[in-house]
């Protein structure tokens, strides 16, 4: 299939998820939906007992700074999903517990497996959030301490070359792994007049909430991976390629 893929830009160490669609044999072009900057904030990790990362751009920030030391990396690593866990795991976490995939599942699983009375959980955290963990956790009586270490920055257009494509209908398929990804994908798509253009096209999306985040392009083909991982994801699109092609 010809994909395109929206994430974020990985930095130099590339995207896992399109090295794997490219050893697929699918043919990969990327229009970032989102851009990421780091804050100069220093987290405060006094009395942390466990950090909590919803996103791999959380730990990235440890790096810009050298990696972190001994006692960060002795703390339990909360991690919202399969891909932030093995990053974590990767740059030296010995503790790491690994979430289903979505912020409400990884809160679902702290208020099952911590125990609030063992110290403060810090959230690695962007400015912008699908899932309020500190309130939430808060209210069944843990401590938690936000820290912003990274903003997200909506693209302001698509590549020309992602916008050529789109436009002749040379591509099969859309990869969406968050729903504020989605919103902005379809902001761009209804100002630019393409919305008739991609009628055709399957969007592959993480979750339910990815796929609510298509509305204002209805009608709209999309399928949503059985969980919200990128091996599912990886699935879903190969069961797709095996039925369409």
């Amino acid at each position: 299939m010809r994909l395109l893929i929206t994430r974020p830009e990985a930095g130099p160490e590339g995207d896992p998820l399109a090295a794997a669609l490219t050893a697929m044999g699918h043919a990969v072009v990327q229009a970032p939906m989102l851009s990421v900057s780091y804050t100069d904030t220093v987290p405060n990790l006094a009395g942390a007992q466990a950090l909590i990362a919803t996103s791999r751009n959380g730990l990235k920030a440890f790096i810009r700074r050298g990696l972190p030391g001994e006692a960060v990396l002795a703390l339990p690593l909360l991690a919202v999903g399969p891909a932030t866990a093995a990053f974590g795991r990767e740059i030296g976490f010995r503790t790491v517990v690994e979430g289903a995939g979505t912020g409400r599942e990884l809160l679902a699983q702290i208020k099952s497996d911590i125990d609030p009375a063992a110290g403060v959980l810090v959230h690695l955290s962007g400015e912008t959030l699908a899932v309020d963990l500190k309130g939430a956790l808060e209210a069944a009586g843990f401590q938690v301490r936000r820290e912003i270490v990274y903003q997200t920055h909506a693209a302001s257009g698509f590549p020309d070359e992602v916008t050529a494509k789109l436009r002749a209908g040379l591509l099969d398929g859309v990869v969406l792994m968050s729903p504020r990804t989605a919103k902005v994908y379809a902001g761009l798509i209804t100002e630019l007049g393409l919305a008739d253009s991609v009628r055709r096209l399957v969007h592959f999306c993480l979750s339910d909430a990815v796929g609510r985040a298509l509305a204002r392009l209805e009608p709209v083909n999309f399928a949503v991976a059985r969980s919200p991982n990128s091996q599912e994801m990886l699935a879903l699109i190969a069961h797709e390629a095996s039925e369409s092609f």
